[in-house]
């Protein structure tokens, strides 16, 4: 008498679990390594958050917030220089506009940092998410034990 194994395939989902898995670790990897690439950049920029700004005063700007933090105190500073006027506002002969406009550079270059810092956090969360449906996928389909086949389903197999 003949054996013939039957067995479910849950082959497909497992292979998708892990492919999902890898997919997450090369997200984190990936958002991780921009997160510490900006904050190095920014840190070699020797930027130093003002003294008088709402937080992280004296600090090295090579965090978001403390990116943040410098971006809003040069508005403030900015506009103090310009008698409350932004470069739009400003006469093109004002020479004040050269300092509203060095101030709105400042500002874009911050913010933009802020943005890659937000990019890259995003990327994380994204590979976790990944990480975890991996994960999932995986323990929700098992491998399958390799049961024997009944004498019913032999006979059917043979037909």
């Amino acid at each position: 008498m003949s054996t013939q194994l039957v067995a479910p395939s849950n082959r497909f989902v497992r292979i998708s679990g892990l492919l999902a898995i890898i997919a997450g670790a090369v997200f984190i990897i990936a958002g991780g390594v921009t997160w510490s690439a900006v904050s190095s950049h920014l840190a070699a920029e020797n930027i130093t958050v003002s003294e008088d700004a709402a937080a992280f005063g004296g600090q090295t700007v090579d965090t978001p917030w403390e990116a943040f933090a410098q971006a809003d105190i040069i508005n403030h500073h900015a506009l103090d220089a310009t008698g409350g006027k932004t470069y739009a506002e400003l006469d093109k002969e004002d020479p004040l506009r050269a300092v509203a406009m060095n101030g709105s550079f400042l500002r874009a270059s911050l913010f933009t940092s802020v943005v890659a810092f937000g990019v890259a956090a995003l990327v994380v969360g994204i590979g976790a998410v990944f990480a975890l449906v991996g994960f999932a996928l995986r323990r929700l389909a098992p491998v399958a034990p390799v049961l024997p086949a009944t004498a019913d389903e032999n006979r059917l197999a043979s037909v």
